[in-house]
């Protein structure tokens, strides 16, 4: 079962990057629970969050396979990613991007982690049934 952070928890960044990657290939499923955290920022900034796969490690898909929505604030943000539609992904890594504006210094700055955790097959099987019948 994989239960990681593919960003350490308040990591500072000011700058656009790149997580290290994390190798998924051993994972019994191929759904997994993403939880970003944001616990500082500064006003007037933005952060942008995406998942790439890559099959050896070293070459990087151009497409992420997921991205969280633009954030602008602190906070948990949860996010499904699902592999089964990429079976060449063994390992995935984060990248990030971050962007400023308004008055002030143009320096973007945010305290975050994020955490990948592998969703065990009959969780996912109870929420989507639970999901079915609140349609």
């Amino acid at each position: 079962m994989i239960d990681t952070a593919l960003v350490a928890e308040k990591t500072i960044v000011t700058a656009k990057g790149d997580s290290a990657a994390v190798d998924v290939s051993r994972a019994g499923q191929r759904n997994f629970l993403l939880t970003l955290d944001i616990t500082r920022i500064i006003e007037q900034e933005s952060l942008e969050i995406s998942i790439v796969g890559s099959a050896d490690g070293a070459t990087w898909e151009a497409k992420p396979v997921v991205t969280f929505p633009q954030e602008f604030y602190c906070g948990q943000y949860p996010l499904l990613l699902e592999l089964s539609a990429h079976p060449n992904v063994k390992f995935i890594r984060a990248h990030w991007e971050v962007a400023r504006w308004g008055r002030g210094t143009t320096t973007p700055m945010f305290e975050f982690g994020l955490r990948l955790r592998e969703i065990p097959a009959e969780v996912l099987r109870d929420a989507r049934s639970e999901a079915k019948t609140l349609a």
